[in-house]
């Protein structure tokens, strides 16, 4: 009953959210052996990844495989889907979500340069912001007005390629003659301010690999800003707000 009623709800209100957990205290082999028993359903699909335990004591956060977070007692008979907050001195902080950041953060550190699109700092570089961009979103089209500002103040704009209407689609193609090009900022901002560009989708392009990254990170639509600490602004912001944003004025 307990893995049905868990399949239902990664349906339902999790659908291809990932979160990940960062190492913590080890958890006793008999814990960890009870909340994978109780929680882990082959037949649908659900298996658990890592297992730690959580800011509630006695709870314990367990990951699953392409799946979110939650929270189960030490049995697995009880478990929680949704996202654990604090009440600080700074008020409401979600706690669920600082992981997010986290993970977020640790996979984009993996990525190389060489497969993004980089639109430098000018002078010393403060901060830097990771977009996940489609060429066809008008709001992505007028946050890349506000890259000059942007770096101006410092701040790099790395961007990675998400085909909003999927692989199939022009926006696809748009986005691979970008990274297929010689000069692929160049081309980039060309394409963003709706000039025509011969279509160049060539063998090896990333733009498949980072769209595939995008949904496993949660982005479900552009332009997804994401900080150097990993946090995700879902949507534009002028460069003025993006500042205040990024603690940098």
């Amino acid at each position: 009953m307990i893995n049905r009623v868990l399949t239902v709800l990664l349906a339902c209100l999790f659908a291809g959210a990932v979160v990940s957990v960062r190492a913590a205290d080890p958890v006793p082999a008999d814990v960890a052996d009870s909340l994978r028993q109780m929680l882990e359903s082959p037949a649908d699909g659900l298996k658990v990844a890592t297992i730690e335990p959580s800011e509630i004591e006695g709870m314990y956060a367990v990951q699953l495989v392409d799946g979110p977070l939650v929270y189960a007692s030490r049995t697995g008979q009880f478990f929680i889907v949704g996202d654990l907050f604090t009440v600080g001195p700074a008020g409401y902080v979600n706690l669920a979500e600082k992981r997010r950041d986290g993970e977020r953060a640790e996979r984009l550190a993996t990525l190389s340069p060489a497969d993004m699109i980089i639109f430098p700092a000018k002078g010393e570089t403060r901060s830097h912001i990771t977009v996940f961009t489609d060429v066809t979103c008008f709001y992505c089209q007028k946050l890349h007005r506000e890259v000059p500002e942007l770096n101006k103040r410092g701040v790099e704009v790395r961007y990675l390629a998400y085909p909003r209407s999927g692989l199939a689609s022009e926006g696809y193609r748009k986005l691979a003659t970008a990274w297929c090009a010689n000069d692929r900022a160049d081309v980039l901002t060309r394409l963003k301010n709706g000039e025509s560009v011969a279509e160049n989708v060539c063998q090896g392009s990333p733009v498949a690999d980072q769209y595939q990254l995008g949904q496993s990170m949660g982005v479900r639509g552009t332009p997804a800003i994401i900080t150097a600490s990993g946090q995700m602004i879902p949507g534009y912001q002028p460069a003025d707000e993006l500042m205040g944003t990024l603690g940098l004025q």
